[in-house]
C-alpha cells in the first residue's frame, strides 16, 4: 500500500507558513521522538532554513531513551538550533522553553516589539498540548487523532512572547514510504486512509529484526516465527483475533497489534537511529531535505 495524505487544510496551513515565515524571530517545531527525522516537515525545514530553531523531541516517554539523547546530540550539530526532550506529562521540561528562546534570541529583551515565534509540527505530534502548557490555559483543541487544528492562532505568553500556533500538517508527497509508515504507525496520518493490516505486518517486521524480545514479551511467546505473517496470524490466534469458524480477522489483529504499540505496551521504542538515517540518505531516499550532519 503507498501511503499519502495531504488534504486541502493542509495545502491552505503550508500558504500561511510561508507568508507568516519572514516575520518570525524562532522556530518552534515539535517532532515525534520515536521519529525525530520522519517527522520533520521538509516544508518547513526550507522555508526556515536561517531562523533560530528549538526542536522539541516529544513523547519522549513512548521512545528509547538512549537514542532520543544521541538524536539530541546530532540535531544540536545544527547552526543555532537548540533540542528539549518532554512529554504532554512534563509541565516543567515544556516551561523551559522560553529561556531556551531567550538563549537563541539574546535581543529577545528589546521593547520595540515582543519576540515572535512559529510554533510547527505534524498532525498528532502534541503540539496542541505543548502550546495549552506554555500558555498555562486551554486554547488549542487536543486529543488523540490527527488534524483537530484547522486555523491559524495568535497567542500571547506570559513574558510577552507572541506564539504562532498553525495546523499540522505533512508534505505532498511521502517518501520514501519507510517514513511514511512510520508516521502512521505512530498515529501522525488519518486512520481512514490506512490499511491497518500493512501498518501492523511493517510494525511487526520492525520489531523481529531490531526488538524481537520486545516480541516475546508482551505475547509471551518461546520462540518467533521467521516472518511478520506467520508472527501477525499467531498473535491473531493468542490475543482473540478470530472470526467464528476458526478464520483470522485480519482487521481486528492488525488493531490489536496498533493498540499494543499505542498504549505502550510493548515499552518505551524509537523507530529510527540517526545510523539508520544515515544508510537510508546514502540511498538517495529521503522524505526530507539533506542535512549537513548526514552528508
Amino acid at each position: 500500500m503507498k501511503i499519502n495524505w495531504y488534504p486541502g487544510h493542509m495545502h491552505k496551513a503550508r500558504k500561511e507558513i510561508g507568508k507568516l515565515m519572514p516575520s518570525v524571530d524562532l522556530l518552534i517545531e515539535v517532532l515525534d521522538a520515536r521519529i525525530p527525522f520522519s517527522s520533520s516537515n521538509p516544508v518547513v525545514c526550507s522555508l526556515g532554513k536561517h531562523k533560530p530553531c528549538i526542536k522539541v523531541l516529544n513523547k519522549s516517554d513512548l521512545a528509547d531513551r538512549l537514542c532520543t539523547q544521541e538524536w539530541q546530540r546530532v540535531l544540536e550539530q545544527e547552526q543555532a538550533v537548540r533540542t528539549l526532550v518532554t512529554s504532554s506529562k512534563d509541565v516543567h521540561t515544556i516551561q523551559a522553553i522560553m529561556p531556551l528562546a531567550e538563549k537563541l534570541l539574546p535581543q529577545c529583551n528589546r521593547t520595540d516589539r515582543p519576540v515572535r515565534a512559529l510554533i510547527v509540527g505534524i498532525p498528532n505530534v502534541g503540539k496542541s498540548t505543548l502550546i495549552n502548557r506554555l500558555a498555562n490555559r486551554t486554547i488549542a483543541k487536543t486529543g488523540n487523532q490527527p488534524a483537530l487544528t484547522r486555523a491559524q492562532q495568535r497567542i500571547r505568553l506570559r513574558n510577552g512572547m507572541v506564539l504562532y500556533d498553525t495546523p499540522g500538517f505533512l508534505w505532498p508527497r511521502l517518501e520514501p514510504q519507510v517514513c511514511a509508515y512510520r508516521l502512521a504507525v505512530t498515529g501522525a496520518i488519518k486512520n481512514s486512509v490506512l490499511e491497518f493490516e500493512d501498518i501492523a505486518l511493517f510494525l511487526l517486521e520492525y520489531l523481529l529484526e531490531h526488538h524481537p524480545d520486545v516480541l516475546l514479551q508482551r505475547y509471551a511467546m518461546e520462540t518467533l516465527p521467521d516472518d511478520a505473517t506467520a508472527l501477525f496470524g499467531q498473535v491473531g490466534r493468542q490475543r482473540g483475533g478470530m472470526r467464528r469458524g476458526g478464520c483470522l480477522d485480519s482487521r481486528k489483529t492488525a488493531e490489536i497489534i496498533i493498540n499494543d504499540l499505542h498504549s505502550g505496551s510493548f515499552g518505551p521504542l524509537s523507530f529510527e537511529t540517526p545510523a539508520m538515517i544515515a544508510s537510508q540518505l546514502a540511498t538517495e531516499e529521503h522524505c526530507c531535505e539533506p542535512r549537513e550532519e548526514f552528508s
